[in-house]
């Protein structure tokens, strides 16, 4: 890996974290938001279902202009336009300039995480591309931190415009970055990509059509939702009107949160890089860690204790490093000259599976409040939205995967080992040798 390597992921990783502040920066101004704009809470919130709408509406055709511009143009021009919207968003009064801001900064958003997971396979060695991605994914989570502390002390302190017009210089100084010093490959790099472009049509239907690209989209979708949903808009209001916690109290599960997500990534990464057909295994196992903690919370009789609290955040933690398999089942599906799209398809699952568990939790938190109060019991039936939505997410991941395995196997020979036959190469050498010692 070369030096020219390291910088130009550093300065996507860069590009990645400045998009995520930007894309949580209303998540620490709900209240002020409303404020500013004299609207209820529940039209606020419609920013971040706008935003997501439109990050996820965007994907495929970023993916299609990512795959013809690469990387360099598409993070510039998506750095560009978050900066644009927040700065619009520094001095929106009402709530049509509000809501344009939030589609800007969505859209320069989708425009950024695609674009710099292709990066990796560009500037990587293979065997490396699982951890990496894993840690692009993490350290641009920082992104988070950076909002919830830094931004929102601004916020609280000189005040409005001065937070959101640093979030704009933040999202300006990395287009001037990604300008400056991006590369989409390594000099005199092979590029698979075929003579004559094929339509667009046709290339959004290839990559839909196998099964593999499939297999990541629901591997993303069921994996990563769960947290998103946690993390962008109900996860604090749950904990505080619901379980009845402090807000500070709230704030450090999610501060916990993202630490853990930080330790459980690479772990994730290399078990992936190890383990290439087992890995949709380890995403069943990642959903489980998300599904059984909702459930034990949502079953427990009156308020959960501290302790199954915890569990759930720890549990929630591995499901956005889990969401990056998806990106694994892409890459390796797809001829790189559709990674672009493919990566698109992927990054739809847990945004669209977010965005109909966030708009179900709402309308059954308004169906069961009274005078705009939330019961605990009202959020347990609310939270209990997302249990069908990660039953779609496992029918469609199962379907995929006997469909990619049928694939797998005429297209290339390749079969699965069993649990046994897998185990056994895992451990097999590591046991002859302490038998030997033994004798």
């Amino acid at each position: 890996m070369s030096t020219r390597g390291w910088i130009v992921w550093v300065v996507g990783v860069i590009a990645y974290t400045a998009a995520v502040l930007q894309r949580t920066s209303l998540g620490v101004a709900g209240i002020d938001a409303a404020n500013r704009f004299h609207a209820p809470a529940g039209i606020v919130a419609s920013f971040v279902v706008l935003q997501l709408l439109v990050y996820a509406g965007l994907q495929v055709p970023v993916g299609i202009a990512l795959d013809r511009f690469g990387t360099r143009r598409m993070v510039t021009i998506g750095a560009a336009l978050m900066a644009v919207g927040q700065i619009l968003m520094a001095t929106a009064d009402d709530v049509p300039t509000g809501m344009a801001a939030r589609v800007l900064v969505g859209a320069g958003d989708a425009m950024t995480f695609g674009s710099v997971i292709r990066l990796v396979p560009a500037w990587f060695p293979p065997g490396q591309v699982p951890l990496f991605t894993q840690l692009t994914g993490l350290l641009g989570q920082a992104g988070q931190v950076l909002a919830a502390i830094p931004l929102s002390a601004l916020l609280h302190g000189p005040g409005w415009t001065v937070a959101f017009g640093t979030a704009a210089a933040i999202a300006a100084a990395s287009c001037l970055l990604a300008a400056t010093l991006l590369r989409d490959a390594p000099p005199g790099a092979a590029t698979a990509a075929p003579v004559e472009r094929p339509p667009i049509l046709g290339q959004v239907s290839a990559v839909l059509r196998h099964p593999g690209t499939r297999l990541g989209l629901w591997t993303h979708w069921v994996t990563g939702f769960a947290p998103m949903v946690f993390a962008m808009m109900w996860g604090v209001p749950y904990l505080v009107q619901g379980e009845g916690l402090s807000p500070q109290t709230a704030s450090a599960l999610l501060t916990l949160f993202v630490v853990l997500g930080l330790g459980i990534g690479p772990v994730l990464g290399l078990l992936t890089q190890r383990h290439p057909l087992r890995r949709s295994n380890l995403a069943l196992m990642v959903t489980a860690c998300n599904v059984v903690p909702w459930v034990a919370v949502l079953l427990w009789p009156g308020r959960a204790p501290m302790w199954l609290l915890v569990v759930l955040v720890v549990g929630l933690a591995t499901g956005g490093p889990g969401s990056s398999i998806g990106f694994d089942f892409a890459r390796t599906f797809n001829p790189s000259h559709r990674l672009g799209a493919a990566t698109g398809v992927v990054i739809m699952g847990a945004f669209t599976g977010a965005l109909l568990a966030i708009l179900g939790i709402g309308l059954v938190l308004d169906a069961t409040s009274s005078g705009g109060r939330y019961t605990l019991e009202g959020f347990r039936l609310a939270m209990a939205v997302q249990l069908p939505v990660f039953a779609i997410g496992l029918v469609g991941l199962y379907r995929s995967r006997a469909l990619a395995r049928r694939r797998w196997r005429e297209e290339e020979g390749v079969e699965i080992p069993t649990w046994s036959e897998a185990l056994s190469r895992e451990f097999g050498p590591w046991l002859e040798r302490r038998r030997g010692g033994r004798g």
